[in-house]
Formats: C-alpha cells, structure tokens, sequence
C-alpha cells in the first residue's frame, strides 16, 4: 500500500492505493483560514498537524490493514507558505501562506537588491512567493526573524512531524525565489537577499526520492511499518500531474481549486517572464513545467454563494444551469481578482469587479458572470503560455472541486478551444500523486506506477456555437481591466 497526504488550504486530505494503483480508501478534513487584515492569509501549522493526524486516525479506524502494509509515503501540499521554526524546531508565528499579498513593497525590494533575481528564479517576483514573506518579516517582525533556524514549506513540516527530517523537494522549493531552478539547486546568492543562507532550509531532493521514515511513536500509532519511506513529494500543482500521469513534454491540466492553475509538462527549463508564466522545477528528475496562474477560481464562486445567499457554490450553479443563452450573454461582467493576480497581469493590487449589473440581475445571473470571469482568467493563462505551440498538446485533464460542474468544463472548453478530460477522482489528483511518489521512493517501477491511469468519466469539448458570443463578452472583460486599473490609480 502507498499513502498520499495533500495539504491543501481549504483541508488536508489522505489517500490509500494498492499495489495495483486503485483508491481503496481516502479521509478528508476541512482546514480554516485566517484573514486578520485585508489581503492577509495565514494559518497555524499546529492545525495541519492536528487535520493530518485526525485523518490518520479514521484511515487507521477504517483500513488498518492497509496502513500496515504501507511500503511508501508521499506529501503534497500547498505552495510558497513560510512555515518559520526556531532552534528547537518551535513555531514562531501562523505561517503567511500563498495568497497573502502584504509583501507587495518587499517584492520591489528584492528587485531593486539584485536584478537578475527573477532570471535566475525563472519567476517574476510576487507577493505570494516565500521570498518577499520573509523580507516582509525581517522588516515588520525582526525580533520573529531573528530567531529564524529553518524556514520550511507547508508539507515539509507535516514531514518533519512525521519523521524528524529537514527536507524538501525541488517543485516545491521552485516557488520560493531562492532556488536556482535550472541547475535544481538551492542559491546562495538569491537567499542572501533576504539575509537568509542555506543553513536556514531543508535539504533539497528529487520528488521521488526517500528522504526517512515516520518515527516509532506514530509508527505505533497507525501500524505504519518501520521501514516504509517518506518521499520528499511535490507541490500541489506538480503532485497533480503525477496523479494525472501527466509528465512528459506536452501534458497537462487544467486545476479549478481555491486558485486555478494551467499547468504544462516541459523537457527544459522555459521561463517567460514578460507574461507573468511559473516556471518550476518537476516532481520527477530532468523535468520542468509551466503554469498560468491566477488567484481565485472556484473560491470566487464561493464568495459568490455567500454573497447571494445560496447555501453553497453548488447550489448557486443550480440556478445558473437555468439561465438562457440570452440571460447568460446578458448577465454582468465579472473581474475575479479578490486576492489579485499573478499571469498574466502580475498585479497585488488587482481587485474584483461586477461590471453591468441591471435589477433583472438576480443570484443566477451573478453565478453566471463569476463562472465565465474565471473562465476568462484562465483563458488569458492560457493564452500566456503560447497557444500556437502548445495547441498541438494532449488533452488536457480539468481537476479541483470546480470540475465537477459539467457546465463549468463545458464552458472552459469552449473558451480555451481545447477537449478536457474529467476524471474520476480528479479532486484526489494531488493526493494520488503524492502516494506515487511514496512508490517510486519505495522502488517502484514508474512503468508500474503510472499505469493505469485513472478511469476517463468523460469528454467535455467544446461548444463551437457559442464561441462568437462568449469572445465578445472576452473582449469586454479584457478592456474593463485596464480601464479598472486606471481608475483604481486615481485615487
């Protein structure tokens, strides 16, 4: 048996495959966030602890024979957080997470200390990176920074719980700005701008490399056996595409979570910083990816539900599947940047915009333009990462709780002129992902491992008749950015 555990910011989830690669059991526990201050994000890596081991303990109540047959361990989790530890690895404060935008003015900072930080981080310098976190902290908490000893990721402490060990991987340690994501190498020169040095992070592995084992007391605990090994995992994004199988040059997905993501596999390193693009390290060796990135996807449909009253974000899809073709071209335009937004805009301060509301405009029409706002977001991703040379690709896979919603695929595919690929179990992708990490560092033949894939519930192509309509309003939502941006300046 091979256990996944994803760390996520909505909930911690654990899943359970067979030698075979079949789910044969999975726990879920929901994770707050908090906000004490407009555009801060935190949350207490004591909670993480706390979700994992509640989730451990009803795996154990319900397969306690699987857990005793573990061979191999995985951990994903959710990227760029600043988990700050002292010398005697205590928490010094809730970790600043990855849509936490106070950094803004630090990222200017940092551009101003080294010019060739972000060519050799192959990534533009933004709020939600772990560099900016820390510059942030230096300057507004220095006695908090002063006793700093190590900086980890979120899943890296959940490891350190688990095993004791210090370690990361180099998908993950690509979102913090002080990797050198070419050479896959911790830089001195890009931790230094932060007064930081390579003594303060963990040790740096391959995704499927074993970094230990769980220590005796949990291994007592669970039934975990002594010897099965903790692989050193993936970020979300790149334990996603493990999950999915996608990893060679070409393959991707589509992600509708909390932020939406368009990830793509690549032979090489490919940065392209003009229009905003990530580009990270793999969770396997001698890979690299792209991704798209924006900051709210299906979290803007939640806040949506809230903000109409309806019980939840499915609810409120109900009522937009009743629209009309008419009512939907009609609805308001939606910017989401609640939390601002990275590709292709690279902009903190961006702010979320209903624009054209009528009193015809009810729940429904509100739903509407959220749904087609992020759908439009992604699309500019999408278009980020150079169609013409990626629209030879595979299909794309669409996962995250928002890709269950076959209107919302539907709508997806039609925009970015692209099949998806919904599959079963596509909101465990990460988790999945992260316990076949757990395999190959339990020696796992990877031809094993990514085969099969999961089962295909369904196609979603596109909706060629609404094409015209839907570029129209595109080109509307286009516009209202820059006009927005320009009156936000005003003030």
């Amino acid at each position: 048996m091979y256990l996944g555990i994803d760390l996520g910011t909505s909930g911690l989830k654990v899943v359970l495959l067979d030698e075979q690669g079949a789910l044969q059991a999975a726990e879920h526990v929901p994770l707050a966030v908090s906000r004490p201050h407009p555009g801060w994000s935190e949350q207490s890596p004591h909670d993480w602890w706390t979700a994992l081991q509640q989730a451990l303990d009803a795996l154990y109540e319900r397969c306690p024979c699987g857990l005793r047959a573990l061979r191999g361990i995985g951990l994903s989790g959710q990227m760029h957080g600043a988990v700050l530890l002292g010398a005697h690895a205590d928490v010094l404060r809730p970790a600043i997470l990855w849509n936490d935008n106070r950094s803004a003015l630090q990222c200017e900072a940092l551009r101003a200390a080294d010019s060739g930080l972000e060519a050799l981080a192959g990534n533009r310098i933004m709020p939600g990176f772990t560099a900016p976190k820390m510059l942030w902290v230096r300057e507004h908490e220095p006695g908090v920074f002063s006793r700093v000893a190590k900086v980890l990721l979120p899943k890296d402490y959940l490891r350190l719980r688990l095993t004791g060990d210090y370690a990361t991987d180099c998908s993950d340690a690509s979102g913090t700005l002080w990797l050198d994501v070419a050479a896959r190498a911790w830089s001195e020169r890009a931790l230094a701008t932060c007064g930081l040095s390579v003594e303060h992070m963990p040790i740096l592995c391959e995704g499927s490399a074993p970094t230990g084992t769980v220590r005796s007391e949990w291994c007592r605990r669970w039934g975990i056996p002594q010897d099965a090994v903790v692989a050193a995992g993936a970020g979300d994004n790149a334990a996603s595409a493990i999950g999915l199988g996608a990893v060679e040059p070409g393959e991707g997905f589509v992600s509708l979570g909390t932020s939406g993501v368009i990830f793509l596999s690549t032979a090489q390193f490919q940065p392209k910083l003009e229009r905003a693009v990530h580009a990270f390290c793999h969770a396997l060796p001698h890979r690299w990816h792209q991704m798209s990135v924006m900051l709210s996807a299906a979290s803007g449909l939640t806040w949506a539900a809230r903000l109409t009253g309806q019980r939840d974000a499915a609810a409120l899809l109900a009522l937009v599947s009743e629209l009309s073709p008419l009512q939907r071209h009609n609805a308001p335009l939606f910017l989401p940047y609640l939390s601002g937004e990275r590709t292709p805009h690279d902009d903190p301060y961006a702010t979320g915009a209903l624009v054209g509301l009528l009193h015809d405009h009810g729940p429904a029409e509100i739903g509407w333009a959220v749904v087609e706002g992020v759908s439009f977001g992604l699309l500019d991703g999408w278009r980020s990462l150079d169609p013409p040379r990626t629209s030879g690709a595979a299909s794309l896979s669409l996962v995250g709780g928002g890709g269950r919603s076959i209107l919302w695929a539907t709508l997806l595919a039609t925009v970015l002129e692209q099949p998806l690929a919904v599959r079963q179990g596509g909101d465990l992708a990460a988790a999945r992902g992260a316990a076949r990490l757990g395999w190959l560092a339990a020696g796992g033949d990877p031809l094993n491992v990514f085969y099969p894939q999961e089962e295909l519930t369904t196609m979603v192509e596109p909706a060629r008749d609404r094409m015209q309509g839907l570029m129209e309003r595109y080109a509307k939502f286009r516009e209202l950015y820059s006009a927005l941006r320009v009156w936000r300046q005003s003030f």
